[in-house]
């Protein structure tokens, strides 16, 4: 999470320098842009660090990690996406201040669908090598 703050910061600040991004035929608000230049560094290390860091009980193969992965980012997206447009631009809060509130909150989120969907470990009872596992 703190990598995804700092990475928010420094593509707001200095990539952006906080100006609006002009793709031609859209322009989008220099935290939404931030926000969606962030993701692909943030998606795949984030994924990287749960897969072999944090959930590392999970026997579920890895393309189907990946997708359920995807699946809980795409809904984390949409929180995030709401939560940086009402506290940006109805609460006036600052872009930077109001991504970690939004990531705060999310990662709780974000833990429980990872623990209990993407990543979820056998229980001992699943299948015999667990029970092998446990024995020895």
């Amino acid at each position: 999470m703190l990598f995804d703050w700092v990475v928010y910061f420094l593509i707001f600040n200095y990539v952006l320098q906080k100006q609006m991004l002009n793709l031609g035929i859209i322009t989008m608000s220099s935290h939404i842009a931030t926000f969606a230049l962030k993701f692909p560094v943030v998606f795949f290390s984030g994924f990287l660090l749960q897969k072999y860091v944090t959930f590392t009980l999970s026997e579920l193969r890895g393309h189907v990690q990946l997708y359920r992965y995807l699946v809980v980012v795409l809904i984390n997206l949409i929180i995030n996406y709401a939560g940086l447009k009402l506290l940006v631009e109805i609460f006036n809060i600052y872009p930077s201040v109001s991504n970690i509130i939004v990531s705060t909150f999310t990662v709780f989120i974000s833990y429980a669908f990872q623990n209990h969907y993407t990543f979820k470990a056998a229980k001992p009872n699943d299948n015999e090598n667990s029970k092998q596992i446990l024995h020895k």
